[in-house]
């Protein structure tokens, strides 16, 4: 089983959805985002959100053709998406994909981001992405990974968002690294490149996230 979750970023920043949507998926709509589902004709399997950014004829429109939808008040403890992830979660999926969670606004577009740190501490984590038209993000904990070369979004950026990754290696790229400690601030693995099919990756502690990026 694979979720997505779609919230309500900028849609101009999206990628095609539609490439992404088959029947192994189940759709999750956050707050404006279930309305930009049902746009491009997809019925998410859940929505939640307060639902303050749509217009009253809008939300008559998600209800009557969304089954299942969980309606919080805007003041409340955890952000709407938050809130999805959560019970994505807890589906134990394969994967889980998020779109429209960045541009916009900065403070929404962080919140995000922090909710892959939040999600890796999770005994239920799995593969965790946020995509959008020009990136790829998620966080790994230690470990060796292998990472396909992607023509379309050929930079790869690792950035420490722990205190320090250390033992960070880095093979197959036009940049590699041997055993090195990287501390939070740092830029040295910024705008790598896999040089052929495949690269590889590890460390030995600490928290990495890692960022795919076209121009």
């Amino acid at each position: 089983m694979i979720i997505h979750i779609l919230a309500g970023g900028p849609i101009d920043l999206l990628p095609h959805l539609e490439t992404y949507h088959n029947d192994q998926v189940i759709w999750v709509g956050v707050d404006r985002g279930v309305y930009t589902l049902l746009s491009k004709k997809i019925i998410p399997k859940m929505a939640f959100g307060d639902f303050d950014s749509v217009s009253e004829e809008e939300l008559q429109e998600i209800e009557k053709k969304v089954e299942r939808i969980v309606r919080h008040v805007p003041e409340k403890d955890e952000t709407d998406m938050e809130l999805a992830l959560s019970w994505a979660l807890n589906q134990e999926p394969e994967k889980i994909r998020i779109f429209g969670a960045t541009g916009g606004r900065l403070d929404h577009m962080f919140g995000n981001i922090q909710l892959l740190i939040q999600a890796i501490q999770s005994k239920f984590f799995k593969d965790i992405e946020i995509i959008d038209r020009q990136n790829i993000i998620f966080v790994k904990k230690p470990g060796a990974y292998a990472i396909e070369k992607l023509d379309e979004k050929k930079y790869v950026s690792f950035i420490p968002i722990s205190h320090e990754v250390r033992g960070l290696t880095l093979k197959g790229f036009k940049y590699p690294l041997t055993n090195r400690h990287i501390e939070v601030g740092s830029t040295l693995c910024i705008s790598n490149e896999i040089l052929n099919d495949f690269g590889t990756f590890s460390f030995s502690n600490g928290i990495l996230m890692i960022i795919r990026s076209s121009d």
